[in-house]
């Protein structure tokens, strides 16, 4: 991302033109985010009306009992599972965006850090060493697994020669998310029950979730996006160069560290509560690049509302694919985020031929 898109200012008038536009952009994604969650409520195995996603949401307990049952699909499985996309869908767009400005690194996934396999990892060994069955009791294993396995990978980055290099940390991400990906197979091959759950965890969905384990996740994740929104000024300038970033003030140290933690604590929960949810960072990243420029203070949020949009899309594609079955939201996420990556090798490749 070159310095120069960084450094150049436009005139006023142009400022102001990309402001509006900028703003536009981010209008716009939340309006077509409230459609897709109004989808989400309606869309199923039992498709619903308005009228009775209406009634679902607010309409008073009734003797009717197709009115009950309506009301018993929206408030205990269609609400939560929406409210879980949106949430997970914010955090990981924006955790993709904030890890391809730490790293500077355009293929750079929230999975870098080692919170997907770090959340894995203790997902299949409390259920060997403890035989948990409920996503309630284990949700919270994985949620430490991936912040440990996040901490592991940025304390390794931070120390020799290489200490602070966006490389160093790739790296070593690279090197943990191997070590934990060996282990998880080997604690699973060993215990049925932790295979079958590694099963259906490792696919990423958003079904199934109740709100005991949705509300402290939110909680965590709006966390990790009060600390991303602090080092979006200081993530301009690291893009920079450290250099540069360094005589124009910023603490790097700190910087990245506060982004690091932000990176883990919103990637951390989304994975906890859902899985892991592969491309979805990489892809929302580029598309919010390509609408609002390089201005991490615009590039961030409108990665947070894309991954959200993107997310609920893909959990109602699931239901209606293989009606009356379903494809987990994480399922078709991959199967959009292939082609996706291949796209952007093609374009490399066609702008450096």
């Amino acid at each position: 991302m070159g310095t120069t898109a960084v450094m150049e200012r436009p005139a006023p008038g142009g400022m102001a033109k990309t402001r509006r536009r900028r703003v536009m952009v981010l209008g716009n994604l939340l309006a077509v985010l409230v459609v897709a969650a109004a989808l989400s409520l309606a869309v199923g195995a039992r498709a619903l009306s308005p009228a009775e996603v209406w009634h679902g949401l607010f309409g008073d307990p009734t003797p009717d009992q197709r009115l009950t049952e309506i009301r018993l699909i929206v408030e205990t499985v269609r609400v939560p599972r929406t409210v879980l996309a949106i949430v997970a869908g914010i955090a990981l767009g924006t955790g993709g965006a904030l890890i391809q400005g730490y790293t500077r690194n355009p293929i750079a996934d929230t999975g870098l850090l080692g919170v997907n396999t770090g959340a894995s990892f203790a997902v299949v060994s409390v259920i060997a060493v403890f035989g948990f069955s409920d996503p309630l009791q284990y949700v919270w294993f994985a949620f430490l697994g991936a912040a440990v396995a996040g901490v592991v990978v940025f304390g390794l980055a931070s120390i020799g020669r290489g200490a602070g290099n966006p490389l160093t940390l790739a790296l070593a991400g690279q090197g943990i998310t191997v070590f934990l990906m060996a282990m998880t197979t080997a604690v699973a091959l060993s215990n049925q029950a932790s295979l079958n759950a590694l099963r259906f965890w490792n696919a990423g969905s958003v079904a199934g979730v109740g709100f005991d384990v949705i509300r402290p996740v939110t909680a965590f994740v709006a966390v990790g996006l009060v600390l991303a929104l602090t080092t979006l000024p200081s993530l301009n300038l690291l893009n920079l160069g450290d250099d540069v970033a360094r005589g124009l003030g910023v603490n790097i140290a700190l910087s990245r560290t506060v982004g690091i933690t932000a990176i883990t604590l919103l990637a951390g929960a989304a994975t906890a509560a859902c899985g892991p949810i592969a491309f979805l960072g990489l892809m929302v990243a580029h598309v919010a690049r390509y609408l609002t420029g390089p201005d991490y203070r615009w590039l961030v949020p409108c990665a947070g509302l894309l991954g959200a949009v993107v997310l609920l899309v893909c959990d109602i594609i699931g239901r209606l694919v293989v009606r009356p079955g379903e494809l987990d939201a994480g399922v078709v996420v991959a199967l959009l985020g292939a082609p996706f990556f291949a796209v952007l090798v093609w374009r490399g490749k066609f702008r450096s031929a």
